[in-house]
């Protein structure tokens, strides 16, 4: 579809009825306890080890319920155990919870020795029965458990309890913000293959399009709108137009050159990476994340997620690519702070560390390189499962466990 205003009119709200007002489950945690949320963020279940007994923590604790060791290590699990008892929920206390009800919620032998009360999959067996435990992350953040059947059955997604704690393309309305890229393209395919209502897609200057980009604009599933994040004007106005109808904003637009500091004299082309990287962040945050974090509460379709699109590289510099790196660092910050900011309404931040891509301006870099359709795909399932933090390739999740190990270590391996 060529470049036009969007087709469906919003559905308008009675303005008799109070707006729905956004409630976060219970956000308490003690320091230790958010180990546990660390894990989720990325997709893992861990619990506390204790490095001198060797005995399994839960509830997250500060010593050891056995030999009181205060030398805790959180080690992944794979979840495994038995569904002891349940129980269906018809009258929670909490506010939050309010609007849930009826839910299932069971106490699971985990194989590891220890006991957890876990919220339960609709298709979860009947006590005594098999189940594998999850963590996920609710609204406000912060780990919840849940037990799943042993084996993934048809539409697991679809399930009411992990809509609520996913962030499903499935039926809402998606903006790619720059269809441009390979990763837009590949981005905005995955978003409509993923069952997504709307998917709206933005680009600068059209002339500038790749040729595999009439293929997309020609798609009857997209609609190609003006969006140019280095300028106000265009982000304003597309917020004008569509920010009440976003579900999800998927954040491509990226200006990438693979130059060190001194590789080239002037600051030209680090400014237009930061005019992109960074300040384009910024923009497309001012104008559209109020209205996201406003429609947060809604029912039956809210906007649930915001998707940065950001760079391994944000972690540690990588000199080869110095001045990028730097301006993904700053987008790295900006975005946390957003995280802080959307956290209130519920609306989930998924920043994204890719390492390098399999695009043009890496065409030097040896593989592997992440292919844009795997990158698409990962991040469409990181939306379904709710994770924070997506390292959707072995590089970057190499590059990450070596940063946690010691970012001064890495540091020196890559300035050698």
């Amino acid at each position: 579809m060529s470049m036009s205003d969007p087709r469906t009119p919003p559905k308008r709200r009675n303005p008799v009825l109070p707006p729905r007002l956004p409630t976060l489950p219970p956000v308490a945690r003690t320091r230790h306890a958010l180990g546990l949320s660390a894990a989720a963020a990325v997709g893992d279940f861990a619990l506390q080890v204790c490095r001198d007994c060797g005995a399994v923590q839960y509830p997250p604790r500060e010593a050891c319920r056995v030999c009181l060791s205060d030398r805790l290590d959180w080690r992944p699990d794979d979840g495994g155990g038995t569904l002891l008892a349940a129980t269906i929920v018809r009258r929670p206390y909490e506010l939050y919870f309010r609007d849930q009800p009826p839910f299932r919620t069971g106490l699971v032998r985990l194989d590891c020795g220890v006991s957890v009360v876990a919220f339960l999959h609709g298709v979860c067996p009947e006590a005594p029965g098999r189940v594998r435990v999850r963590a996920y992350l609710d609204r406000a953040g912060r780990a919840v458990l849940v037990a799943l059947p042993q084996e993934d059955v048809p539409e697991m997604t679809d399930d009411p309890l992990l809509k609520v704690f996913g962030n499903s393309p499935k039926g809402r309305n998606v903006l790619v913000t720059d269809g441009r890229s390979e990763i837009g393209e590949a981005m905005a395919l995955a978003a409509v293959a993923a069952g997504a209502e709307t998917v709206w897609v933005g680009v600068s200057e059209p002339w500038k399009a790749r040729e595999s980009f009439k293929a997309l604009e020609a798609n009857p599933a997209i609609t190609v709108l003006p969006l140019d994040v280095t300028e106000g004007q265009s982000v304003e106005t597309l917020a004008g137009q569509i920010g009440g109808k976003v579900d999800i904003l998927v954040n491509t637009a990226e200006f990438h050159r693979t130059h060190s500091a001194l590789a080239r004299r002037g600051v030209e082309t680090a400014r237009a990476e930061m005019e992109v990287n960074y300040l384009g962040l910024l923009r497309l945050s001012q104008a559209f994340g109020p209205a996201m974090c406003a429609r947060a509460a809604e029912r039956p379709k809210n906007a649930v997620a915001w998707v940065n699109i950001l760079s391994v590289f944000a972690l540690a510099n990588y000199p080869q690519q110095g001045t990028f790196s730097a301006s993904k660092a700053a987008a790295l910050s900006l975005a946390q702070c957003l995280r802080s900011e959307f956290r209130s309404s519920g609306l989930r931040v998924l920043n994204v560390f890719p390492g390098p891509v399999d695009e043009d301006w890496n065409q030097l870099e040896l593989p592997p390189k992440l292919a844009p359709a795997k990158l698409a795909s990962a991040i469409v399932r990181a939306l379904e499962d709710g994770i924070e933090d997506l390292y959707p390739d072995p590089i970057a999740r190499d590059w990450h466990d070596r940063w946690r190990a010691d970012p001064k270590v890495l540091e020196m391996e890559l300035t050698a």
